[in-house]
């Protein structure tokens, strides 16, 4: 069968579904309201930042949030409210999006890049430990790909070293861990409403707290060092403005309702699709189990697998679905033939310690072979084609056996 790329007919010609979605009913009756009332600002007088705040709050099973511009300066307010900065090291997987690191280096503090889990890519206990100095104040575990990270292990071990847990939950509305809703499970935990996220505002983030006075803080940090219910020109503490706007938390606010139905959604194409790459069959000379160390399924080795969910993961919001390629390939080969075939795929982060301008600002990464193999052979499915009918997962599957063999 002759690919795409070399002048055969692509395995997919349809279009895969738009994101983010147009909009609904709710949303444009929210912002015209918000438009037409003429309070744009979060200090105006309006109402949807606070509603937003407070809904957001209890769906993550926290008392307090705070709306923010963007997550990265939410990672830095979190930061910042809880006390870390110059002096102090801050542990960030290798395997996440810079904004992570960059975050901690915007706080005055250093990001230690430490490496993540050989099979689910997120931050663990383990790979913490490793990287633990006396000068470490805070975890950032990052619930990559809509996946929680393994909590119970990492707070335990925060616990014991007296150390902040921040939870980047930038790609995982709605994910829990062990019936837990991530973002309430640490410190402070904060979501994005950036463009390709699961809600999205364009641009925007919310920062969620347990702690009322890790809450006041977080808000005075966004709100130019003022006191909640303080003077309106009484600054005790050093702050920024990084709020949201009216407009953008009234787009936010019905997109709540149907969450869960969108996760449902991916969640149906990411099992269908599973099913269908179990059927992909592995090359010649390979049907058995396999090279130690190589996946083997039902029928033998399999070519590619979806990287695993770390334990305790009760719902995955799928942001992403993340899968492991088990057979030598180009990668840029792979991406651009699987482009041609109507089925793009994405390389995904390159690890951390690898980025010169993170390093040549004072990041320090340990040894990381593991984000250094996923960087090789982990690509992405991204959220817009996990939103498709279950039905089209047999486009992504005949693609992939198609370039594999190709």
């Amino acid at each position: 069968m002759t690919l795409a790329l070399y002048g055969g007919a692509p395995v997919r010609t349809s279009p895969w579904p738009a994101w983010p979605p147009p909009l609904d009913g709710a949303q444009r009756e929210r912002v015209t309201a918000v438009l037409d009332s003429g309070l744009w600002g979060a200090t105006q007088g309006g109402s949807a930042c606070a509603e937003l705040a407070g809904a957001f709050a209890r769906r993550s099973g926290a008392e307090h949030a705070v709306t923010v511009g963007n997550a990265t300066l939410g990672l830095f307010a979190a930061l910042r409210g809880l006390g870390v900065g110059p002096g102090d090291e801050v542990i960030v997987p290798a395997y996440t999006f810079v904004a992570s690191a960059t975050a901690v280096l915007l706080a005055g503090a250093t990001p230690v890049i430490a490496d993540v889990d050989a099979d689910d890519l997120h931050l663990s206990a383990d790979t913490v430990r490793a990287a633990l100095t006396p000068r470490t104040a805070a975890i950032m575990p990052v619930h990559l790909a809509g996946s929680p990270a393994d909590m119970d292990p990492l707070t335990e071990l925060a616990t014991r070293h007296g150390l902040a847990v921040i939870e980047d939950a930038a790609q995982a509305h709605g994910a829990t861990y062990r019936d837990r809703p991530v973002g309430g499970l640490g410190d402070a935990g904060v979501y994005s409403f950036q463009a390709s996220k699961a809600m999205t505002a364009g641009e925007g983030g919310l920062i969620v707290c347990r702690d009322q006075a890790v809450h006041d803080a977080v808000w005075s940090v966004c709100n130019l060092g003022r006191d909640p219910g303080g003077a309106w020109y009484g600054h005790p503490s050093v702050g920024w403005n990084l709020r949201l706007t009216e407009i953008q938390a009234a787009l936010l606010l019905p997109w709540l309702d149907r969450l869960d139905a969108e996760i449902d959604r991916r969640n149906a194409f990411c099992a269908a699709l599973e099913r269908e790459l179990s059927a992909i069959p592995a090359p010649p000379g390979r049907e058995g189990a396999g090279e130690p160390g190589e996946r083997a399924g039902p029928g033998g080795f399999r070519p590619v697998t979806v990287v695993p969910r770390p334990a305790g993961t009760t719902r995955d919001s799928r942001h992403l679905l993340m899968l492991r390629l088990h057979v030598p390939v180009d990668r840029s080969f792979l991406l651009e033939a699987m482009a041609a075939e109507g089925v793009p795929l994405d390389g995904g982060y390159p690890p951390l310690g690898t980025m010169t301008a993170l390093t040549g600002a004072g990041a320090r990464p340990e040894p990381c072979p593991a984000a250094e193999a996923a960087a090789r052979e982990v690509v992405w499915v991204r959220q817009s084609m996990l939103m498709d009918d279950p039905a089209g997962a047999a486009c992504v599957a005949e693609a992939l056996a198609k370039v594999l063999t190709g």
